[in-house]
């Protein structure tokens, strides 16, 4: 039987800053140390890196949430510093090494390992149709030690689900900057005050507003309507129903076991507060 829904999206929220210590100063210095201009060459040289040599144009379509322009001024020059195959090596060995940081003592408990291995079981269980991004993933070795396999594994599960997430926005009809803005504004904020959105030219960001006022997703003063709020809503709920196939290599014992497990390294690598975009 299928996982309830509401464990799959608790298992977003406890895999999420987990895979996401590959955004850390820790990798952030490893890429800059081997020629990477700034934060968002190593960014883009590590997650892209599974694609091979892809073009730009490529990375921006599985990527989908950046707008128009941005990957291109990283990819191809990464790939003149780096090469894919060195990019994975990078970013395994320092994610690996910044969540050992931020975990402490956790990283060497025996729980652990069981914890790394039940996420592992479910991470490569999934089918790869229509997940680019989970598919080159899942064509990498498996690493050995622990630390690097959990993360490993909850990198291969935030990317089947953000390959899914994918699907959901375009099957709703939402750009990647439009994605960026609803999410803005389920948070509370303003496009112009989102991180992932505030740097873009004002005429850009506000045709990207007025489009979704158009449709009748954003109101006269820039916040949500209730259909906007009911097409994120929406959205949400494909993508935890798009991002359940992997746990079904688990049963219901153990499905919870991993679950308990995750909680009290997820809890600490939030409390390390070290986090870049991601």
């Amino acid at each position: 039987m299928p996982h309830p829904k509401a464990k799959v999206h608790r298992m977003f929220e406890l895999v999420e800053p987990i895979a996401t210590v590959t955004f850390s100063e820790v990798a952030n210095k490893a890429f800059l140390a081997l020629g990477m201009r700034n934060y968002w060459d190593g960014y883009f040289a590590g997650r892209a890196a599974p694609l091979g040599l892809a073009p730009a144009e490529v990375v921006h379509a599985v990527f989908y949430n950046f707008a128009d322009g941005e990957v291109a001024r990283h990819i191809p020059w990464v790939w003149g510093k780096i090469s894919p195959e060195e990019a994975i090596a990078v970013r395994e060995r320092s994610s690996a090494a910044a969540l050992r940081q931020m975990i402490g003592k956790l990283a060497d408990s025996p729980d652990l390992v069981r914890v790394a291995d039940l996420a592992t079981r479910a991470a490569v269980s999934a089918p790869t149709e229509g997940r680019a991004l989970y598919a080159g993933l899942r064509a990498l070795d498996v690493p050995e030690e622990p630390v690097a396999r959990l993360w490993h594994a909850a990198t291969l599960l935030r990317e089947h689900r953000g390959d899914g997430h994918n699907v959901a926005l375009v099957a709703n009809g939402i750009g990647g900057t439009d994605a960026h803005v609803l999410l803005a504004l389920s948070l509370g904020m303003r496009a112009e005050e989102f991180g992932r959105t505030h740097h873009l030219p004002e005429a850009q960001l506000a045709t990207v507003v007025d489009g979704l006022r158009g449709r009748g997703l954003v109101d006269a003063a820039g916040g949500f309507t209730d259909a906007g709020r009911a097409t994120k809503a929406r959205i949400e709920a494909l993508t935890d129903e798009l991002a359940a196939p992997p746990y079904d290599a688990l049963n219901a014992d153990e499905f919870d076991e991993l679950l308990a497990g995750l909680e009290p390294i997820a809890t600490a690598r939030h409390s390390s507060g070290d986090d870049h975009v991601g």
